[in-house]
C-alpha cells in the first residue's frame, strides 16, 4: 500500500475515534446522561475495534501517536514515517472535534481530557493505562500492523475496559491525539502535555517489557 493511503487510513481512523468516542461524551452531556459512562466507555472500544478492521490492512491501524512512536522504537515501524503519521493522526483528531465543535457550538469542553484530582494521579493513571494496552497491542500486531482475527476485539477491548474504570478520574485517553484534537478546538490546553508525555513514557515502556520477555518477537527491520 502507497504512503498517501496511509496517511489518509490513519486520518480516517482517528477521526472516527474521535468523532464517536468524545462525541459520545458530548452527546452523554447535551442529554443529560442519556448515554452514561458505561455507553461512552463502550463507544471507544466499539469504535477503535471497528477501525482496526477497517483500516488495519491499509496503515496498520495505529490511530495513535504513543504507539506509533513505540513501534518504531521496537524497530518494526520506519521511524521516516513516525512525523507523517502523526500529522495524519493529528488532523484527522482535529477535523473531528472541529466538526463537534460546530455540531454542538455550546459545548465547552468537546470531550477534552482533564485530570479530575491530583494531576500527579492522572498522570500515574495514563502512564500505566497504556503501557497495558501496548503490551496487548504487542501481543497481537503483526510487526507494525494492528489486524489479524483477534487483533481488533482484543484492543477494542481494552480500550473499554480502561475508559470503564479509569475514564471518570484521568479521561483515560491512552492517546495523545485523542487529547490534543478536543484541547486544540475547545482551547483546553492546559493539561495537554499530561496526555501527551504519559501516553508516549507507558507505551515505549511497554517496549522495553516486552522486548524483555518476547526478544525474538522484534524484527531488525521496520
Amino acid at each position: 500500500m502507497s504512503f498517501p493511503q496511509k496517511y489518509v487510513s490513519e486520518a480516517l481512523g482517528t477521526f472516527a475515534i474521535i468523532f464517536c468516542g468524545t462525541g459520545a461524551i458530548v452527546i452523554n452531556q447535551e442529554t443529560h446522561g442519556a448515554i452514561t459512562h458505561v455507553g461512552v466507555a463502550t463507544t471507544f472500544g466499539l469504535i477503535v475495534m471497528a477501525m482496526i478492521y477497517a483500516l488495519g490492512g491499509i496503515s496498520g491501524a495505529h490511530f495513535n501517536p504513543a504507539v506509533t512512536v513505540a513501534f518504531a522504537a521496537a524497530r518494526t515501524f520506519a521511524w521516516g514515517q513516525v512525523l507523517p503519521y502523526i500529522g495524519s493522526q493529528l488532523a484527522g483528531a482535529t477535523l473531528a472535534s472541529a466538526l463537534l465543535r460546530y455540531l454542538f457550538p455550546g459545548n465547552a469542553l468537546l470531550g477534552a481530557t482533564l485530570p479530575a484530582g491530583p494531576v500527579g494521579q492522572s498522570l500515574v493513571l495514563e502512564l500505566v493505562l497504556t503501557f497495558l494496552l501496548m503490551l496487548v497491542i504487542l501481543s497481537v500486531a503483526q510487526g507494525s500492523r494492528e489486524q489479524g482475527l483477534f487483533a481488533g476485539l482484543a484492543i477494542g477491548a481494552v480500550v473499554l475496559l480502561e475508559a470503564m474504570f479509569a475514564g471518570p478520574i484521568c479521561g483515560a485517553s491512552m492517546n495523545p491525539a485523542r487529547s490534543f484534537g478536543p484541547a486544540l478546538v475547545s482551547g483546553h490546553l492546559e493539561h495537554l502535555w499530561l496526555y501527551v508525555v504519559a501516553p508516549t513514557a507507558g507505551a515505549l515502556g511497554a517496549v522495553l517489557i516486552w522486548r524483555f520477555l518476547r526478544p525474538a518477537a522484534f524484527s531488525a527491520e521496520a
